[in-house]
């Protein structure tokens, strides 16, 4: 068996008490991944009792350490480790290991029901890379604006798995241009993967491509003696112009006689008698589960005083730093309590009907402006498409190495670290918000998905957002997009008709607290409606009546539209009610929130009397069934798009008013020769 020595005995008990209590949770619960933890405990338990500054007491103290644990298959190494540093982790809560309710899930999950201590969620391998990313970067704005008050590091441990993610290198590339000196991460190179051994499928100089990248690269191999680690630490934190990765050769499964070094420790119990065998090989009692001797609380105890009086100490710096400038103290608040400042949303921009048609993207670019100005924590991003989106904020200066007091990163054509980043960046405070042509959502799925499993208030915009865009053609035309977003839990997906309905967007958005939102916007230009038609609450609403039939009665047929398509059906509802139906058209910017509100409000936008109803979206149908009914129709893409200029799209795929009058017609027709 290999050894390691770990300095002195009391170090040794401990680290062997992170494993065994790793070990023991794995197998009682009959699922996991025990190899892991074995194998980085030393370095978990060097982080967080001699290394990191942070206090045990309150998780959420601003000016922490960051720990990240990207290989989040590893659960249990940090479970283990946050329940001995004193994080409110109980020994019953290790028990309950991957059960239904427990803090301690299968993965580290963020907030809400999550382990304290938890900085973020992670599993899908390379996304906790991009997230520490986003921390590091988060911490050099903040402390370009504020000082040394804000002075703290991310640290992360990445596993062979999290290397081979396309969206661990994108961010990693970013954050060596960026010259990221706060950050490090620790890779674990254990040689084996779920599938068996990594050279099956892998063998590149990880240390000479994060070379490339810009970072500093330290080598310990199986070198891993606590005295030698923390030395490396110590030289990556004096390299303050460049991020660090630290490669450690580590032995997955630790210790075990059967399964050191091998798959079978990877992602499955050990298996009793091999539990057993292995505790013998670390001096355990092989009788013995979930021990901790009271030595190793006693040593662990020091880490909650520690934490305790840095943390008092920084407050008398802020104390002495609210004094010196209350003005850009109370800004750090914003940052600190994640909240707008009093009065933010007052006078936003109106548009007049009398103004020229507008993309909502351009009447975007204009409401961020507004927006900046009034919310300092908004930082905005593109992945190498700012002058399409137009999302950059005037005169906000962009971030560089040599200066992060700017207000717009530019990400360069990684939609995918982009997104990881950006959920980083959210979870330290800051309002960060990224974007892209809607198509290449595609790119950024897995980053999307976790901010809304963390109920994290990202705003993602993207633009270009039908087949309207045009000649570019099919590759670029998103279809199946909105019925993806609008499927995925927890994500308010908006897509607004005119320039009003966007200023309205954008406030809603910022005001989000509890999941991301997504803002799908137009290249083409589109008519401005009449601000005095659209209600305040149009958008937290989700759909509303813009226009009732001229005939004082009960609608005929209800035309529902979105986007670039509300204008086509108040053209056919010109044509209907000339043809003496009465035509109501219903905008919905937001099918999420509508389809949450209350059975009286549906009925009055949507009454179960008219069941004549079309909806008109250029993407996919799926999910417009629940408005429509049975009884209704949807107008939208059945199959990919074409290039052409605009108009000829929209009249080759039928998106024109005299086919929408056409097929509701039909539909009216229809239901008449039923009854």
């Amino acid at each position: 068996m290999s050894t390691t020595t770990t300095g002195t005995e009391l170090d040794q008990l401990s680290i062997n008490t992170i494993r065994t209590l790793s070990m023991d949770a794995v197998q009682k619960a009959n699922s996991g991944h025990p190899g892991a933890p074995m194998a980085l405990a030393p370095l978990a338990y060097l982080l967080y009792t001699r290394v990191m500054k942070h206090n045990p007491a309150n998780p959420h103290w601003f000016d922490r350490d960051r720990f990240v644990l990207s290989a989040g298959h590893a659960s249990m190494l940090l479970y283990s480790t946050l329940h001995l540093s004193g994080y409110g982790i109980s020994l019953d809560d290790l028990e309950n290991f991957r059960q239904l309710g427990s803090p301690t899930a299968g993965h580290p999950e963020y907030e809400a029901d999550g382990a304290p201590g938890v900085e973020v969620t992670t599993g899908p391998l390379g996304q906790g890379v991009g997230n520490a990313v986003g921390f590091a970067l988060a911490e050099r704005l903040l402390a370009a604006r504020f000082g040394d008050i804000v002075d703290h590091h991310t640290y992360a441990i990445a596993s062979d798995g999290d290397m081979q993610e396309g969206v661990a290198s994108e961010a990693s590339s970013l954050a060596g241009h960026l010259g990221l000196g706060r950050l490090t991460v620790f890779y674990d190179d254990n040689k084996i993967q779920l599938a068996g051994e990594t050279r099956m499928a892998f063998s590149e100089d990880v240390g000479r491509r994060y070379e490339a990248y810009g970072w500093h690269v330290q080598n310990l191999g199986e070198d891993i003696e606590l005295d030698r680690v923390e030395s490396a630490i110590e030289a990556a934190r004096a390299v303050e112009d460049r991020p660090s990765l630290v490669i450690l050769r580590t032995h997955i499964g630790f210790g075990s006689p059967n399964k050191q070094d091998s798959q079978k420790a990877h992602g499955s119990p050990l298996g009793e008698d091999e539990v057993r065998l292995t505790k013998e090989a670390y001096g355990w009692d092989p009788d013995a589960h979930f021990l901790v001797p009271g030595e190793v609380r006693e040593n662990f105890a020091a880490v909650v005083e520690r934490g305790g009086a840095a943390e008092a100490e920084w407050e008398q710096r802020l104390a002495a730093f609210r004094e010196q400038d209350a003005g850009l103290a109370a800004e750090l608040d914003l940052f600190m309590e994640r909240r707008l400042p009093d009065g933010w949303d007052s006078d936003r921009p109106r548009f007049s009907p009398e103004d020229k048609p507008v993309a909502t993207r351009k009447a975007s670019s204009e409401v961020i402006q507004w927006a900046a100005a009034r919310v300092p924590t908004l930082v905005s991003g593109s992945a190498d498409l700012e002058p399409s989106t137009l999302t950059e904020i005037e005169g906000g200066g962009s971030v560089s190495r040599d200066d992060y007091s700017g207000r717009n990163i530019h990400y360069g054509v990684r939609e995918h670290g982009m997104g990881a980043i950006v959920n980083g960046l959210n979870l330290h405070g800051v309002r960060a918000f990224g974007s892209t042509f809607f198509n290449f959502l595609d790119y950024m799925k897995g980053s999307v998905r976790l901010a809304a499993l963390m109920h994290l208030p990202v705003i993602q915009v993207y633009t270009h957002d039908s087949i309207g865009l045009g000649e570019d053609g099919p590759t670029h035309q998103p279809v199946e997009q909105l019925a993806h977003l609008r499927a995925t839990p927890n994500i308010n997906v908006v897509r607004p008709a005119d320039a009003n309905e966007t200023a309205l967007a954008w406030v809603f958005a910022l005001e989000q607290h509890d999941g991301p939102c997504a803002l799908v916007l137009s290249r083409q230009n589109l008519p401005i409606l009449d601000p005095g038609s659209i209600p305040e609450d149009a958008i937290s609403r989700g759909a509303y009546t813009l226009l009732e039939s001229s005939k004082g009665t009960d609608p005929d047929v209800i035309l529902l539209g979105t986007g670039s398509e509300l204008s086509i059906c108040l053209e056919a509802a010109e044509t209907l009610e000339a043809g003496g139906l009465a035509t109501r058209v219903v905008s919905v910017p937001c099918f999420d929130r509508f389809t949450e509100q209350d059975e009286d409000y549906r009925e009055s936008v949507l009454p179960a009397s008219c069941r004549a109803r079309v909806s008109v979206e250029a993407g996919a149908t799926f999910g417009w069934e629940r408005l429509t009914t049975e009884d209704g129709e949807s107008i939208g893409m059945t199959g990919f798009g074409a290039s052409a200029p605009q108009p000829a799209l929209y009249e080759h795929f039928g998106f024109t008013p005299g086919h929408v009058a056409e097929r509701a017609r039909a539909v009216v027709e229809r239901l008449a020769a039923k009854t």
